[in-house]
């Protein structure tokens, strides 16, 4: 009797330790890019925090970072679990080895990215890059907008020089004149055309851009807690219809984020980027290989990596 006693109360605790470690809460650290993502919206309002604490999720923001390859870099150093990017960035990233993996897929505005120029510039086609100065940031949006460019228009990539910048710094260079164009996206774009005097030269569907805005996360945390992205990507669904009924609110605050409060903004950020969030499906990732055949043809990747091993594609 007195070890049935002992067996029963050791099965006891060994039930409540069982309970208390399913309830133990998993922490989720997230990358913060100040940007018009659904992302952004739900680190505003609160509601990623809300969702996931009723799955004992914890959210911790990192940032903000100046662009989706230093975002990467924290990523695959084990400092973050999850941001916000590029598909382009995302091509780099994983054929330089980066444990990474695209949840969810924003297909990029014809005019959510671009090449832009001084409003007094005598740049008025891209043949006029030629022998010019263009910021792009290195491995990402930027330089693949630019190699777009060029390819287009026949210019061979060593024919313009290439001024690797971060998207935050390329602001005062560009107004100073220390570079003559530049390779950017919304919100940098719009802020460009508001408050740095630029005049848009060529749209991302003018350049036969495929980019899409996306949400990554790195393989381990996607191994040990599959869940999480599924409760993720409701939130990202959830913010997405709000932004679609409500762009004029929505563009508020991403133009918070970047410190400008003009309603000019604003409306614009809203107009333009409100577009779907959706799964990783067959369509995206044939975009996504699209851009890996592309930057392996440029020469700007060595090899061309399997975009299907890199790919979580969630049931909506």
């Amino acid at each position: 009797m007195t070890r049935w006693i002992k067996s029963a109360a050791l099965s006891a605790l060994l039930l409540c330790a069982g309970a208390a470690q399913a309830a133990e809460s998993i922490t989720l650290r997230i990358g913060f890019l100040r940007g018009p993502t659904d992302l952004a919206l739900a680190k505003e309002k609160g509601s990623l925090e809300k969702a996931l604490a009723a799955h004992q999720v914890k959210v911790v923001w990192a940032g903000p970072f100046t662009a989706a390859a230093p975002a990467y870099e924290a990523l695959n150093a084990g400092a973050i679990d999850m941001t916000t990017g590029s598909s382009t960035a995302f091509v780099t990233a994983i054929a330089a080895g980066s444990p990474l993996r695209f949840f969810a897929y924003q297909a990029m505005p014809a005019d959510g990215e671009g090449l832009v120029v001084r409003n007094s510039s005598e740049i008025h086609s891209l043949n006029d890059l030629r022998g010019k100065k263009v910021a792009v940031n290195k491995g990402g949006t930027g330089e693949y907008l630019l190699s777009r460019a060029l390819s287009s228009a026949g210019i061979p990539e060593n024919a313009v020089q290439k001024v690797y910048l971060s998207p935050s710094d390329t602001g005062t260079a560009f107004v100073g004149g220390h570079v003559d164009a530049w390779a950017i996206w919304d919100p940098f774009l719009s802020l460009a055309r508001q408050s740095y005097d630029a005049r848009l030269l060529s749209n991302g569907k003018q350049l036969g851009s495929e980019n899409a805005a996306g949400y990554f996360v790195s393989d381990a945390f996607y191994q040990a807690h599959p869940d999480v992205l599924k409760w993720v990507y409701q939130v990202l669904q959830q913010e997405n219809s709000w932004a679609k009924a409500h762009p004029l609110e929505a563009g508020k605050i991403w133009a918070a984020q970047m410190g400008q409060m003009g309603e000019a903004l604003a409306a614009q950020l809203g107009h333009v980027n409100t577009v779907p969030v959706t799964p990783v499906d067959d369509a995206a990732i044939a975009h996504i290989e699209h851009i890996a055949d592309w930057y392996q043809q440029q020469g700007l990747i060595k090899s061309r990596p399997d975009i299907r091993q890199h790919v979580v594609t969630l049931t909506p």
